[in-house]
């Protein structure tokens, strides 16, 4: 068994192992995962993040040892709080990074991926449920993009997923599946600052996420990153003078 670690401020995740193949969710900077099956240019991992399997471009790939892998998996490191923010290596090289980027065994400006020193003397997050509106906010207008989970693009459940973590809690990458966490909340009255709200399609499954920023209001991705009016029966959109999206459930994670 082999394992890796993002050192790219952003690497692109795809369903299959080709170039065609459609991205399903992004890596940021410094998150590992295990390799499951690889070929001559493509490698298929599982990330420890949320345990999503997808295949990355093997030359995106930067190899860890098993003991660096677990170091990483068990610690929550602190988080980029930056919307952009920049790192420098030791041999004075500086990347770009965004926020959420895990910043590993960080400490006094520091952090280190191998024997790599990195200098980041940006914010980094709090990790505080109470500043779930706060996080999401840096979000809005942000442009949709399926499988985004940066500034650059995003996705209805890579924001809540980002967010989430900026807040100090892991949940999983798609919508159906944080569906599954936390507890009921009945009535959207009742609803309080960061509650999920789940939307499903003609069929029953759910596919669309967002973030209560108070009753009455969600916070999603829907073209952009966007603030609409949720009630009993779902999102209603102004501007377009409609619902888009059909209530199924709302869950307190927190």
């Amino acid at each position: 068994m082999s394992y890796g670690i993002s050192t790219l401020s952003i690497i692109p995740c795809r369903a299959e192992g080709n170039d065609r193949s459609e991205m399903v969710t992004q890596l940021l900077f410094g998150e590992v995962y295990e390799v499951l099956e690889e070929t001559e240019k493509w490698i298929k991992i599982k990330t420890a993040l949320d345990g999503y399997e997808c295949w990355i471009c093997r030359k995106q790939f930067t190899e860890i040892s098993g003991k660096e892998f677990e170091a990483y998996k068990l610690n929550q490191f602190p988080l980029c709080a930056d919307l952009i923010g920049r790192i420098t290596n030791s041999k004075g090289e500086s990347s770009t990074i965004t926020i959420g980027t895990t910043l590993p065994f960080y400490r006094k400006d520091i952090f280190k991926i191998q024997n790599e020193k990195y200098t980041f003397k940006g914010a980094v997050v709090s990790k505080n449920e109470a500043d779930v509106v706060k996080y999401s906010l840096l979000y809005l207008n942000a442009p949709y993009l399926w499988g985004g989970r940066s500034l650059f693009g995003i996705d209805c459940s890579g924001l809540s997923q980002i967010v989430y973590s900026l807040c100090g809690y892991r949940i999983p990458r798609d919508a159906y599946q944080q569906a599954e966490e936390g507890i009921n909340v009945e009535f959207v009255e009742l609803t309080e600052p960061g509650d999920l709200a789940f939307f499903d399609n003609e069929e029953g499954k759910i596919t669309h996420v967002g973030i209560v920023t108070e009753p009455g209001k969600i916070i999603h991705a829907s073209g952009k990153v966007r603030i609409d009016s949720l009630d009993q029966q779902g999102i209603f959109n102004k501007e377009l003078g409609k619902y888009t999206h059909k209530l199924r459930v709302i869950k307190r994670i927190f």
